[in-house]
């Protein structure tokens, strides 16, 4: 047998620049890249491997290594999940940071390697830099906080290790069931060790993980299902967009006059004006889907986790005749809320049942209403989209309304992920061209906006890429407008300043709490609380020294000349939104649970509380 003596590293990126995807008969090299924070748990192992040049991995110099980690995520996401970055660190609190952006990854369904440096498994400096002491076990390092986030987690003790723990690791990535974080991690000293590896273990792997039909006699069974049914609706979830399902779904909606909706990964499948399409559902949703979700006896899930969100705490389906058939390559999703669940990939199983369902006539029986309540959100859509400006400042509707009505290209991608700008996204942006609405919201992570951004951007270096978010996200996370900068890549950053976290402090109210600890204050004296006049800042003058091109936008108007420049810019592009506070949607016919005290010394808290133990009362028990 022919062998390659090689460090663990070195193996490691041979073998990650040699694996391929094969879908629908189109190969496309999987791994593309790597972006990497070195110190000194990862630059002389892994770091050497990837200055050599014998390797076509491009590597990106992060920021902050939870930014790095959001930034691979977005390239996956906007590659529908066909091709992926890896991400690296060194030990301790660089890899430490990463945990939330392996959490955020495994939420969404994103494969993402993450490959943080680890101490030494020769424990022979012992303790070193960084590394965390744990008396009662001591196997357990920083890296043990990934297991539970992560879809696979292997650590490498021996350089020979890396062999199997490669091949599970691409498993795992390839897997549309599986997928999400998987976890690598390196020792330092094992990362420099060497081996005579097989050559067969660096030949070119291609993955092929197919599309898996229903079971036999699953399409009969949901095509009489659906024939016992009069008002049936489908949510769109992200399974459809991954499945590449979108024209599949435009079929079977139109064949039997079903209705669909969307939730924030589902959107942007099928455009915006589809006759069919009611929008969001749920707590972030539309009039129209909420309405139609109230009044359905089957709700055909598509390809969708059934998050809180979609379901309106498990709420929103108040038929007492309503049933759930749910179709999801993950048999964990399909057996959610006790329906039929069928698992396979959603483009084949639409066919199966389209096909089955189609000798038998059927036609749901919404008559006119789901055309009336598309009419009546429509007209609300345009409404908030034209509010006038206030003295106050002007709306945060109106900046998706000039955005989305001729102020930024149709086929550019929008990054949103946290905060009110989810709900105003989903119920009010209005998609022309498909898989340009990227969110995410499965974790709601703030701070991946700007990294998103980033990502997407690199996916798709030839569109522009909008990301809007508010002050409060852009505080937690920027760094990565830097490697924006460094990189030479324009992104578009519309920051809504509205001087807090508002979407939580709209919660906060709306269970009777006053206003406390969301907005951005000055500590007053006299109270001794963050309830003073609000800190004012100037975004704009902010990130010109970054190197950003910038705009401060006090009304409707200012902001729409600064889309307009901004278009013609070549540098990354910030633009500075005062908005009115409290401007964003507000809620359509759908509630959320949370956890009100039952006990306070606030009258408006109590009755919050039995408002909320009321409605859940009336939601679907699984």
């Amino acid at each position: 047998m022919s062998t390659l003596r090689l460090t663990m590293s070195q193996a490691l990126v041979k073998f990650l620049d040699n694996q391929y995807l094969e879908i629908d008969g189109e190969e496309i090299k999987f791994v593309e890249g790597v972006f990497g924070i070195f110190g000194h748990g990862c630059v002389v192992g892994i770091g050497e491997a990837l200055q050599e040049p014998d390797h076509s991995l491009k590597f990106y110099q992060g920021h902050s290594e939870q930014g790095m980690g959001h930034a691979a995520i977005a390239f996956a996401k906007q590659n529908n999940r066909k091709k992926i970055l890896a991400v690296t660190s060194s030990i301790g609190p660089g890899a430490l940071n990463m945990v939330t952006a392996a959490g955020t990854a495994t939420a969404n369904h994103i494969p993402v390697l993450f490959l943080p440096g680890d101490v030494f498994a020769c424990r022979q400096p012992d303790p070193v830099l960084q590394q965390i002491e744990i008396p009662h076990d001591y196997t357990n390092t920083a890296n043990d906080a990934f297991r539970a986030v992560c879809r696979y987690w292997d650590r490498i003790v021996r350089p020979e290790q890396v062999m199997s723990a490669a091949l599970n690791a691409m498993r795992v990535l390839t897997d549309p069931a599986d997928t999400g974080a998987v976890c690598l991690a390196l020792p330092q000293d094992v990362q420099a060790e060497a081996y005579d590896y097989p050559d067969d273990f660096f030949a070119k792997r291609v993955h092929r993980p197919g599309r898996r039909p229903l079971s036999p006699g699953d399409a009969e069974r949901a095509a009489e299902l659906i024939k016992r049914k009069k008002k049936p609706m489908i949510i769109c979830g992200g399974g459809v967009r991954y499945s590449a399902a979108g024209e599949e779904l435009a079929k079977f909606a139109s064949d039997f006059d079903i209705p669909f909706a969307e939730t924030q990964a589902g959107k942007g499948v099928l455009l915006w004006d589809n006759p069919l399409n009611l929008g969001g559902i749920g707590v972030t949703g539309t009039s129209a889907a909420n309405e139609i979700a109230h009044d359905t006896d089957l709700v055909i899930a598509l390809g969708t986790r059934l998050n809180d969100f979609t379901t309106a705490s498990k709420w929103d389906f108040h038929n007492p005749e309503v049933e759930l058939l749910s179709i999801n390559v993950s048999a964990f999703d399909a057996y959610k809320m006790n329906g039929m669940p069928l698992v396979g990939d959603a483009k084949l199983g639409l066919a199966d049942i389209r096909k089955e369902l189609g000798n038998s006539g059927y036609k749901a029986g919404w008559g006119s209403q789901v055309k009336d309540a598309i009419e009546v959100w429509t007209a609300e859509n345009t409404r908030l989209y034209t509010l006038d400006d206030k003295e106050a400042g002007f709306a945060q509707t109106k900046v998706m309304g000039l955005m989305n009505e001729g102020g930024i290209p149709e086929d550019a991608i929008v990054v949103a992920a946290s905060g009110s700008l989810p709900s105003d996204m989903q119920r009010l942006w209005r998609t022309r061209v498909r898989e340009t609405y990227h969110l995410e919201y499965a974790f709601s992570c703030m701070g991946y906006e700007i990294a998103g951004a980033l990502g997407a951007k690199i996916a798709c270096p030839e569109k522009e890429v909008y990301c809007i978010l508010g002050d409060g996200s852009f505080w937690m996370l920027n760094s990565e407008m830097f490697t924006a900068v460094q990189e030479g890549l324009k992104i578009n950053i519309i920051l809504i300043d509205n001087n807090g976290f508002h979407c939580i402090d709209n919660l906060q109210a709306s269970q009777g709490i006053p206003h406390f600890g969301c907005e951005f204050r000055y500590r007053n004296p006299e109270t001794g609380q963050l309830d003073g006049e609000y800190i004012p800042v100037d975004y704009a003058a902010m990130v010109k020294a970054v190197g950003f091109d910038s705009y401060r936008a006090e009304n409707s108007g200012e902001f729409s000349a600064a889309l307009e420049e901004a278009r013609a810019a070549e540098k990354p592009v910030l633009i500075d939104c005062k908005t009115a506070r409290k401007s964003m949607t507000g809620d359509y016919g759908a509630w959320w649970r949370v956890g009100t005290p039952e006990v306070s010394r606030k009258p408006a808290v109590v009755k919050a509380s039995k408002e909320n133990r009321k409605n859940a009362a009336k939601a679907k028990q699984y």
